[in-house]
Protein backbone atom coordinates (compact mmCIF):
# COMPACT_ATOMS: atom_id res chain seq x y z
CA UNK A 1 0.00 0.00 0.00
CA UNK A 2 1.20 3.18 -0.87
CA UNK A 3 1.94 5.65 1.73
CA UNK A 4 0.55 8.67 0.27
CA UNK A 5 -2.36 9.94 1.53
CA UNK A 6 -4.58 12.32 -0.39
CA UNK A 7 -7.23 14.76 0.48
CA UNK A 8 -10.52 14.83 -1.62
CA UNK A 9 -10.77 16.93 -4.87
CA UNK A 10 -10.89 19.95 -4.38
CA UNK A 11 -14.18 22.23 -5.99
CA UNK A 12 -13.56 22.77 -9.48
CA UNK A 13 -11.06 20.83 -10.42
CA UNK A 14 -9.44 17.70 -10.92
CA UNK A 15 -6.88 16.94 -8.84
CA UNK A 16 -6.41 15.89 -5.32
CA UNK A 17 -4.07 18.20 -2.56
CA UNK A 18 -1.61 16.16 -0.91
CA UNK A 19 -2.43 15.88 2.98
CA UNK A 20 1.23 14.20 3.92
CA UNK A 21 4.32 14.23 3.01
CA UNK A 22 7.09 11.19 2.99
CA UNK A 23 10.46 12.59 4.47
CA UNK A 24 13.01 10.20 3.01
CA UNK A 25 15.34 10.70 5.57
CA UNK A 26 18.93 10.41 6.11
CA UNK A 27 19.64 6.72 5.60
CA UNK A 28 17.29 3.91 3.55
CA UNK A 29 18.99 0.56 5.50
CA UNK A 30 18.46 -0.63 8.77
CA UNK A 31 21.23 -1.57 9.62
CA UNK A 32 22.49 2.67 8.77
CA UNK A 33 19.57 3.58 10.48
CA UNK A 34 20.31 2.02 13.69
CA UNK A 35 23.60 3.93 13.76
CA UNK A 36 22.32 7.37 12.87
CA UNK A 37 19.92 7.10 15.82
CA UNK A 38 22.67 6.59 18.26
CA UNK A 39 24.19 9.28 16.61
CA UNK A 40 21.34 11.68 16.76
CA UNK A 41 20.49 10.79 20.23
CA UNK A 42 24.33 11.31 21.26
CA UNK A 43 24.84 14.99 19.91
CA UNK A 44 21.22 16.07 20.95
CA UNK A 45 22.01 14.88 24.52
CA UNK A 46 25.38 16.71 24.29
CA UNK A 47 23.82 19.62 22.90
CA UNK A 48 21.31 19.98 25.26
CA UNK A 49 23.19 18.90 28.15
CA UNK A 50 25.99 21.74 26.41
CA UNK A 51 23.78 24.95 25.99
CA UNK A 52 22.08 24.17 29.45
CA UNK A 53 24.99 23.90 31.21
CA UNK A 54 26.41 27.48 30.08
CA UNK A 55 22.76 29.05 30.47
CA UNK A 56 22.89 28.03 34.62
CA UNK A 57 26.12 29.51 34.50
CA UNK A 58 25.42 32.70 33.02
CA UNK A 59 22.33 33.03 34.95
CA UNK A 60 23.89 32.06 38.64
CA UNK A 61 27.03 33.38 38.26
CA UNK A 62 27.44 37.70 38.98
CA UNK A 63 30.49 37.97 37.04
CA UNK A 64 28.64 36.70 33.63
CA UNK A 65 25.93 39.18 33.99
CA UNK A 66 27.51 41.34 31.44
CA UNK A 67 26.00 41.88 28.01
CA UNK A 68 28.29 39.50 26.46
CA UNK A 69 27.43 36.62 27.91
CA UNK A 70 23.27 37.53 27.95
CA UNK A 71 23.56 37.25 24.37
CA UNK A 72 25.60 34.13 24.86
CA UNK A 73 22.81 33.03 27.28
CA UNK A 74 20.16 33.73 24.42
CA UNK A 75 22.19 31.92 22.13
CA UNK A 76 22.28 28.86 24.10
CA UNK A 77 18.33 28.71 24.21
CA UNK A 78 18.05 29.47 20.25
CA UNK A 79 20.48 26.03 19.70
CA UNK A 80 18.26 23.96 22.04
CA UNK A 81 15.47 25.28 19.86
CA UNK A 82 16.69 24.46 16.61
CA UNK A 83 18.11 21.30 17.66
CA UNK A 84 14.25 20.08 19.33
CA UNK A 85 12.81 21.41 16.15
CA UNK A 86 14.03 18.76 14.32
CA UNK A 87 16.14 15.64 15.67
CA UNK A 88 13.27 14.79 18.08
CA UNK A 89 10.89 13.92 15.10
CA UNK A 90 13.90 12.03 13.71
CA UNK A 91 14.79 9.84 16.09
CA UNK A 92 10.95 9.22 16.50
CA UNK A 93 10.24 8.48 13.05
CA UNK A 94 13.94 6.04 12.70
CA UNK A 95 12.26 4.03 15.65
CA UNK A 96 8.53 3.79 14.35
CA UNK A 97 9.71 3.51 10.93
CA UNK A 98 6.74 5.75 10.15
CA UNK A 99 8.42 8.29 7.28
CA UNK A 100 5.17 10.67 6.99
CA UNK A 101 4.74 14.03 8.27
CA UNK A 102 1.19 16.00 7.80
CA UNK A 103 0.77 19.01 5.72
CA UNK A 104 -0.05 21.59 8.84
CA UNK A 105 3.01 20.03 11.11
CA UNK A 106 5.64 20.58 7.75
CA UNK A 107 4.48 24.43 7.15
CA UNK A 108 5.02 24.48 11.51
CA UNK A 109 8.10 23.02 11.24
CA UNK A 110 8.94 25.10 8.56
CA UNK A 111 8.33 28.11 10.75
CA UNK A 112 9.85 27.13 13.72
CA UNK A 113 12.83 26.42 12.12
CA UNK A 114 13.20 29.83 10.33
CA UNK A 115 12.11 31.61 13.37
CA UNK A 116 14.98 30.24 14.63
CA UNK A 117 17.85 30.72 12.17
CA UNK A 118 16.90 33.80 11.36
CA UNK A 119 17.21 35.06 15.03
CA UNK A 120 20.29 33.34 14.94
CA UNK A 121 21.74 35.24 12.21
CA UNK A 122 20.42 38.64 13.90
CA UNK A 123 21.77 37.71 17.42
CA UNK A 124 25.36 36.91 15.84
CA UNK A 125 25.35 40.06 14.45
CA UNK A 126 24.26 41.79 18.06
CA UNK A 127 26.94 39.92 19.38
CA UNK A 128 30.06 41.61 16.88
CA UNK A 129 28.44 45.07 17.31
CA UNK A 130 28.58 44.30 21.05
CA UNK A 131 32.67 43.05 20.64
CA UNK A 132 33.03 46.17 18.59
CA UNK A 133 31.54 48.17 21.62
CA UNK A 134 33.73 46.54 24.59
CA UNK A 135 36.56 46.14 22.24
CA UNK A 136 36.96 49.59 20.27
CA UNK A 137 34.21 52.04 22.23
CA UNK A 138 35.33 50.59 25.98
CA UNK A 139 34.85 54.01 27.55
CA UNK A 140 31.48 54.60 26.18
CA UNK A 141 30.50 50.57 26.32
CA UNK A 142 28.40 50.57 29.31
CA UNK A 143 26.10 53.18 28.40
CA UNK A 144 25.54 52.42 24.68
CA UNK A 145 25.20 48.43 25.78
CA UNK A 146 22.99 49.39 29.45
CA UNK A 147 20.16 46.60 29.97
CA UNK A 148 16.98 48.09 28.00
CA UNK A 149 19.47 48.48 24.84
CA UNK A 150 20.24 45.03 25.24
CA UNK A 151 16.93 43.90 25.94
CA UNK A 152 15.36 46.18 22.79
CA UNK A 153 18.41 44.54 20.65
CA UNK A 154 16.74 41.17 21.40
CA UNK A 155 13.56 41.94 21.10
CA UNK A 156 14.16 43.43 17.64
CA UNK A 157 15.97 40.50 16.40
CA UNK A 158 12.78 38.29 17.72
CA UNK A 159 10.52 40.58 15.65
CA UNK A 160 12.67 40.46 12.39
CA UNK A 161 12.87 36.72 12.53
CA UNK A 162 9.11 36.18 13.29
CA UNK A 163 8.50 38.57 10.46
CA UNK A 164 10.52 36.60 8.16
CA UNK A 165 9.69 33.10 9.17
CA UNK A 166 5.84 34.32 8.98
CA UNK A 167 6.56 35.74 5.19
CA UNK A 168 8.04 32.45 4.28
CA UNK A 169 5.35 30.22 5.45
CA UNK A 170 2.46 32.63 4.01
CA UNK A 171 3.81 32.32 0.83
CA UNK A 172 4.69 28.63 0.87
CA UNK A 173 0.75 27.86 2.04
CA UNK A 174 -0.49 29.46 -1.06
CA UNK A 175 1.56 26.89 -3.56
CA UNK A 176 -0.45 23.85 -4.00
CA UNK A 177 1.13 20.46 -3.95
CA UNK A 178 -1.39 17.85 -6.57
CA UNK A 179 1.67 15.38 -7.20
CA UNK A 180 4.72 13.57 -5.65
CA UNK A 181 4.75 14.24 -1.81
CA UNK A 182 8.20 12.58 -1.17
CA UNK A 183 10.86 15.01 0.09
CA UNK A 184 14.22 14.09 -0.61
CA UNK A 185 15.62 15.52 2.97
CA UNK A 186 15.09 14.95 7.10
CA UNK A 187 13.31 18.33 7.62
CA UNK A 188 10.35 20.37 5.94
CA UNK A 189 12.52 22.73 4.13
CA UNK A 190 11.58 25.58 1.85
CA UNK A 191 13.80 24.64 -1.54
CA UNK A 192 12.87 20.76 -1.37
CA UNK A 193 9.48 21.63 -1.02
CA UNK A 194 9.70 24.23 -4.36
CA UNK A 195 10.75 21.15 -6.09
CA UNK A 196 7.27 19.43 -5.69
CA UNK A 197 4.49 22.03 -5.97
CA UNK A 198 2.21 21.69 -8.71
CA UNK A 199 2.08 25.60 -8.65
CA UNK A 200 5.22 27.98 -10.06
CA UNK A 201 7.08 28.48 -6.94
CA UNK A 202 9.59 30.81 -9.01
CA UNK A 203 8.12 34.32 -6.56
CA UNK A 204 8.65 32.02 -3.67
CA UNK A 205 12.38 31.31 -4.68
CA UNK A 206 12.68 34.93 -4.85
CA UNK A 207 11.84 35.94 -2.40
CA UNK A 208 13.38 33.38 -0.24
CA UNK A 209 16.82 34.58 -2.31
CA UNK A 210 16.07 38.37 -1.57
CA UNK A 211 15.08 37.91 2.09
CA UNK A 212 18.24 35.85 2.48
CA UNK A 213 20.41 38.39 0.58
CA UNK A 214 19.04 41.40 2.68
CA UNK A 215 19.54 39.40 6.38
CA UNK A 216 22.52 37.70 5.61
CA UNK A 217 24.29 40.78 3.46
CA UNK A 218 23.34 43.30 5.97
CA UNK A 219 24.60 41.11 8.98
CA UNK A 220 27.74 39.88 6.88
CA UNK A 221 28.28 43.83 6.60
CA UNK A 222 27.75 44.97 9.81
CA UNK A 223 29.85 41.54 11.32
CA UNK A 224 32.90 42.20 8.43
CA UNK A 225 33.09 46.02 9.60
CA UNK A 226 32.81 45.74 13.36
CA UNK A 227 35.68 42.86 13.62
CA UNK A 228 37.68 44.66 10.97
CA UNK A 229 37.98 47.77 13.72
CA UNK A 230 38.05 44.60 16.57
CA UNK A 231 40.95 43.49 14.94
CA UNK A 232 42.87 46.47 14.07
CA UNK A 233 42.46 47.13 17.64
CA UNK A 234 43.87 43.92 18.74
CA UNK A 235 46.69 44.54 17.21
CA UNK A 236 47.96 47.54 18.61
CA UNK A 237 47.67 45.99 22.23
CA UNK A 238 50.93 46.09 22.92
CA UNK A 239 50.63 43.17 25.82
CA UNK A 240 50.55 39.33 25.44
CA UNK A 241 48.04 39.15 27.83
CA UNK A 242 45.86 41.43 26.52
CA UNK A 243 45.91 40.31 22.95
CA UNK A 244 45.21 36.94 24.29
CA UNK A 245 42.40 37.65 26.37
CA UNK A 246 40.56 39.93 23.57
CA UNK A 247 41.53 37.53 20.60
CA UNK A 248 39.47 34.88 22.84
CA UNK A 249 36.40 36.69 23.78
CA UNK A 250 36.03 37.05 19.56
CA UNK A 251 37.46 34.76 18.12
CA UNK A 252 35.10 31.63 19.21
CA UNK A 253 32.16 34.11 17.89
CA UNK A 254 33.94 34.64 14.82
CA UNK A 255 34.41 30.47 14.08
CA UNK A 256 30.94 30.21 14.80
CA UNK A 257 29.68 32.96 12.56
CA UNK A 258 31.83 31.46 9.16
CA UNK A 259 29.86 27.69 10.65
CA UNK A 260 26.32 29.48 10.42
CA UNK A 261 27.36 31.78 7.02
CA UNK A 262 28.74 29.04 5.25
CA UNK A 263 26.27 26.34 5.55
CA UNK A 264 23.57 28.65 4.96
CA UNK A 265 25.26 30.31 1.85
CA UNK A 266 25.87 26.83 0.42
CA UNK A 267 21.78 26.13 0.80
CA UNK A 268 21.22 29.30 -1.31
CA UNK A 269 23.36 28.22 -3.59
CA UNK A 270 21.29 25.12 -4.26
CA UNK A 271 18.18 27.39 -5.05
CA UNK A 272 16.59 26.22 -8.82
CA UNK A 273 18.39 22.95 -8.45
CA UNK A 274 16.32 19.62 -9.69
CA UNK A 275 19.18 17.37 -8.72
CA UNK A 276 18.75 15.08 -5.49
CA UNK A 277 22.01 15.86 -3.54
CA UNK A 278 23.16 14.07 -0.35
CA UNK A 279 24.91 17.28 -0.07
CA UNK A 280 21.92 19.43 0.91
CA UNK A 281 21.42 16.51 3.84
CA UNK A 282 24.85 17.03 4.78
CA UNK A 283 24.42 20.73 4.80
CA UNK A 284 21.09 20.05 7.20
CA UNK A 285 22.64 17.88 9.72
CA UNK A 286 25.41 20.84 10.02
CA UNK A 287 21.77 23.55 10.32
CA UNK A 288 19.89 21.70 12.61
CA UNK A 289 23.29 19.48 14.96
CA UNK A 290 26.62 20.16 14.23
CA UNK A 291 26.26 23.91 14.62
CA UNK A 292 24.35 23.70 18.02
CA UNK A 293 26.56 21.21 19.05
CA UNK A 294 29.74 22.81 18.59
CA UNK A 295 28.30 26.43 19.66
CA UNK A 296 29.24 25.39 23.39
CA UNK A 297 32.34 23.65 22.82
CA UNK A 298 33.74 26.56 20.83
CA UNK A 299 32.43 29.50 23.05
CA UNK A 300 33.69 27.32 26.76
CA UNK A 301 36.91 26.30 25.06
CA UNK A 302 38.95 29.20 25.33
CA UNK A 303 37.06 30.53 27.91
CA UNK A 304 37.95 29.93 31.45
CA UNK A 305 34.96 32.65 32.98
CA UNK A 306 32.61 29.74 31.30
Amino acid sequence: MSLQKLMEPEAGTNRTAVAEFILLGLVQTEETQSVVFVLLLFAYLVTIGGNLSILAAVLVEPKLHTPMYFFLGNLSVLDVGCITVTVPAILDRLLSHQRTISYDACLSKLFFFHLLAGMDCFLLTTMAYDRFLAICRPLTYSTRMSQTVQRMLVAVSWACAFTSALTHTVAMSALSFCGPNEVSHFYCDLPQLFQLSCSSAQLNELLLFAVGFIMAGAALVLIVTSYSHVAAAVLRIRSVEGRKKAFSTWGSHLTVVCLFYGTGIFNHMRLGSEEASNKDKGVGVFNTVINSMLNPLIYSLRNPDV
